[in-house]
């Protein structure tokens, strides 16, 4: 259900020390990503910002130093369109940092492609990049998230678009029939039928792991500008992207729920947290509906067997 009485109007005013405490955001250079890590280095985290961009990632950097001087901030190569990369960046973050990362925050992601694409490794793009590259980031992580002090947290970014949206797990890659937001919508269920499944999965084996949903309800991110408008001539492009930005909330208020996720100690595994005004598109950090297509344990287990074949990865 939606309220604020769990959060009290949640900033990060509010949010605890991070020092000590090593937190990986995937499209950590921008967007929501970027308000993300920069929340987490203010708190003194050392924020590793994962992306394809090096040049955008030593901007974004440089951008956190310059308001945060002592902030602990670098750029890792991480391309989630590819599996051997996901499979390099956890090797050498997990060697950099002694086998213990503390966080991690599932948010990169690309939005209503107009034309079916795919990934390095044959996935379709958006599930390829939104899902399926974060499950098998999370799985060859999982070991080192477990093994830090106060316990792993992994925080994976959905969407209001999950509400709409169907699995089928028969045609998961849109083979069949390919619709922009259909398959974003899908792509968002996932991360969020997988982060319920991952806390489950976490108390039935014993990790030392706490699994969280957020999403930012409705932000102005480049996510919707280069996506919803895509493949629309020039004129409804524009219109698309300022009509989203008259009702949108800001960036960095739409962080505030995958930060509440990642920092609160009061934040809850297997909850989902967003916006808690106005249908939750904005606000202050709340818990979020979950809508039953999202909530089903045997949609869980059937997404994670199917996951673990395509990526060729398992949580051990």
């Amino acid at each position: 259900m939606t309220g604020t009485a769990a959060t009290h109007g949640w900033t990060l005013t509010n949010a605890p020390s991070m020092d000590g405490k090593v937190a990986i955001v995937t499209g950590g250079a921008g967007g929501l990503g970027y308000e993300t890590a920069f929340g987490l280095a203010r708190c003194g985290a050392t924020a590793i910002l994962a992306g394809r961009d090096p040049g955008k990632g030593a901007a974004a950097v440089a951008r956190i130093q310059a308001a945060v001087p002592a902030a602990r901030v670098r750029f890792e190569l991480l391309d989630l369109a590819s599996l051997v990369s996901v499979a390099a960046f956890a090797d050498r973050v997990a060697s950099a940092e002694n086998g213990a990362i503390d966080i991690l925050v599932n948010n990169a992601g690309v939005m209503a492609l107009p034309s079916r694409q795919l990934t390095r490794d044959g996935f379709e793009q958006q599930i390829g990049v939104n899902y399926l590259g974060h499950f098998a980031l999370t799985a060859r992580l999982r070991a080192a998230l477990c093994a830090a002090p106060e316990g792993g947290r992994v925080v994976s970014v959905a969407s209001l678009a999950h509400r709409g949206a169907r699995l089928g797990l028969e045609d998961f890659q849109s083979i069949q029939s390919y619709r922009p937001m259909s398959a974003y919508g899908r792509s968002k269920l996932a991360m969020l039928v997988f982060a319920l499944e991952l806390q489950r999965r976490s108390e039935r084996n014993g990790w030392n792991l706490r699994s969280i949903a957020a999403h930012p309800g409705w932000a102005s991110t480049d996510i919707v500008g280069n996506g919803m408008g895509q493949g629309a001539p020039g004129p409804v492009a524009r219109l698309i992207g300022g009509a989203f930005a008259l009702v949108a909330q800001s960036v960095r208020d739409g962080a505030l729920p995958l930060l509440y996720a990642a920092m609160a100690p009061e934040a809850k595994g297997g909850a989902y947290y967003g916006p808690s005004r106005w249908n939750e598109t904005r606000g202050a950090p709340a818990p979020s509906r979950i809508f039953p297509q999202a909530a089903a344990p045997d949609a869980g287990a059937r997404l994670w067997a199917l996951s673990e074949q395509l990526t060729g990865t398992t949580f051990g």
